[in-house]
């Protein structure tokens, strides 16, 4: 059975070597992850397009729908990578376990956004109407719905990518739930 590894820096197109570069700056090193995108000859600049688009959403909520959606699928790399997101953009360690769970007790509208992105996850998308009635109860508008919609499409893109591929997971592991 084929075993897919993770890319090389050299074997990478020049275009690839470019966004690879800016990531080592940003970040001070190339997740895996983001190296296995540059299989192909674009999909490295789309994804990051997309994780990079404007959006009505706070760093915050995004981290909601990413820890969400990564514990529905099981994705032990972004589960890793949005633990560590998660307490840089201000979740305590017991907050990132509870969004993992889907709820967010500690604040009322992140309670909103967590209940409701995760049963959008489980239910691909057949919502809970009392659910989505929740979430605008709790102030959130229908743009920001749309955003999250492509926060969560976002999100299985690189859940897919790491459960097909297996590549190794470069960041400290997430606690269990």
């Amino acid at each position: 059975m084929k075993t897919i590894q993770v890319p090389t820096y050299e074997a990478s197109t020049d275009a690839n070597k470019a966004l690879m570069d800016n990531l080592k700056s940003a970040l001070t090193f190339v997740p895996n992850l983001y190296a296995t995108f540059t299989y192909s000859e674009t999909a490295l600049g789309t994804y990051l397009a997309l994780q990079n688009a404007k959006s009505s959403l706070s760093s915050k909520a995004r981290e909601v729908v990413n820890l969400v959606v990564s514990e529905v699928n099981a994705c032990q790399y972004c589960l890793a990578a949005h633990t560590m997101v998660g307490k840089m953009v201000g979740f305590t360690d017991q907050q990132i376990l509870e969004i993992r769970s889907g709820t967010a007790h500690f604040d009322t509208r992140l309670d909103a956004l967590a209940q409701l992105v995760h049963n959008v996850a489980v239910t691909r998308g057949h919502t809970d109407k009392q659910l989505l009635q929740a979430f605008f109860d709790a102030g959130w508008n229908e743009g920001n719905l749309v955003d999250i919609m492509m926060a969560i499409g976002d999100k299985i893109i690189s859940n897919y990518l790491h459960s097909t591929t297996e590549i190794p997971v470069d960041f400290p592991p997430a606690p269990a739930l």
